[in-house]
Parts: C-alpha cells; sequence; structure tokens
C-alpha cells in the first residue's frame, strides 16, 4: 500500500467483526506507531490492550464510571439495567480496546510536546493498522478524566493521562469516503 493513498483511504471503524487480531500483528502494529516523532526521544506512550475475557472488567469500570460522571443513572431502575446491558453488549463486540497512556511531565510545555508525540504515535498506528486489515477507532470519551476509573483498570499515579481508547479489531463495515475541505479554505501563505 502506497503511502498517501494510505493516508487517503484509512477510516474510522465503528463496527467490527467478531474475529480478534492476532498478538503479534497487534504488536507489529504498535511497533509501526513508535516510529512517530517524539521529543527527546521520551516515547513517554504506554498501551494496555483489553481482549477476550479481559475486556468484562474494563467495560464494568467504563459503565461505574458512568454512573459516577452522571452519564448513566446510578440506580437499579429497569431502564438503566437495560441501558447499561446495551452499551456493555456493544463494547463486548469490539474485540480489542487499546488504553494509550503516558506519565505526565511537570512542565506544561514539555507535557503539550508529549501529548502531541503520543498524538502521532495513534495515527502511525492507525495508518499500521489499516495496512493489516485492522481498523481503528480513536476515540475520547469522559470516562478517560474519570481518576476512580484509571485507577480501577489499573493505572497508578497521580500524573498518569489516558491519551485515547482505540477500539480495534477487523472491519465489518467500511465506511465511504466524505471528502475533505478543500486545503485552499485553510491554508493561507503568508510572504511579507
Amino acid at each position: 500500500m502506497d503511502i498517501l493513498e494510505g493516508i487517503k483511504s484509512r477510516r474510522s471503524i465503528h463496527s467490527f467483526k467478531e474475529e480478534q487480531v492476532n498478538k503479534e500483528t497487534l504488536k507489529q502494529i504498535f511497533t509501526y506507531g513508535s516510529f512517530a516523532p517524539t521529543h527527546y526521544m521520551k516515547e513517554r506512550w504506554k498501551i494496555k490492550v483489553y481482549q477476550g475475557d479481559g475486556r468484562k472488567g474494563f467495560i464494568q469500570s467504563i459503565m461505574k464510571s458512568y454512573q459516577r460522571i452522571g452519564m448513566i443513572k446510578d440506580d437499579d431502575h429497569p431502564k438503566t439495567l437495560k441501558t447499561i446491558d446495551s452499551l456493555s453488549s456493544f463494547l463486548l463486540a469490539i474485540p480489542h480496546h487499546a488504553v494509550i497512556y503516558y506519565e505526565q511531565p511537570n512542565d506544561k510545555i514539555r507535557n503539550e510536546e508529549e501529548y502531541a508525540s503520543i498524538c502521532a504515535f495513534i495515527q502511525n498506528a492507525q495508518l499500521a493498522a489499516w495496512k493489516f486489515g485492522v481498523g481503528m477507532l480513536w476515540t475520547i470519551t469522559p470516562y478517560m478524566h474519570d481518576p476512580q476509573f484509571v485507577k480501577e483498570i489499573g493505572l497508578e499515579g497521580k500524573r498518569i493521562k489516558i491519551a485515547a481508547v482505540m477500539q480495534m479489531g477487523y472491519p465489518k463495515k467500511i465506511p465511504i469516503d466524505k471528502g475533505r475541505t478543500p486545503i485552499d479554505e485553510k491554508l493561507e501563505f503568508v510572504e511579507c
């Protein structure tokens, strides 16, 4: 796959086949991700992949977080239980949930640099995954900002930050190309 074609053809995937991606392929995907530019060669990104039965505890922690932060009611009402069951089933149908996290440096500017390099890591991983026929959805969700959730999934430390959760698997359906805004509408050359 030509790199420019890969950049244009990659899509965010919202529905996945049940089949898991083997660990060696996942390692290759994240290895290619690691060639992202990184400030001072810190490579701060770390990855926790929840798959198989490991997804169950992860998803239970998500549901508890959603109740803590008020996205789902914290009661035993049948409607609440149905919502939890429905959302849990949806999340369990995703073969892999990759939590991308890092320890934030104290310096705010350095932290922005590290977060930017982690975003580059994620984009590289998405492009590599596409080459292997694996789709991803880059999610930023409210539970990522819940300190209790972070602790429940085994990430310790006051400075730990989840940068993204990547939903991963073989695509069941690939969305159509919706196009992009012409770059001329976004680009300005300043020469004087």
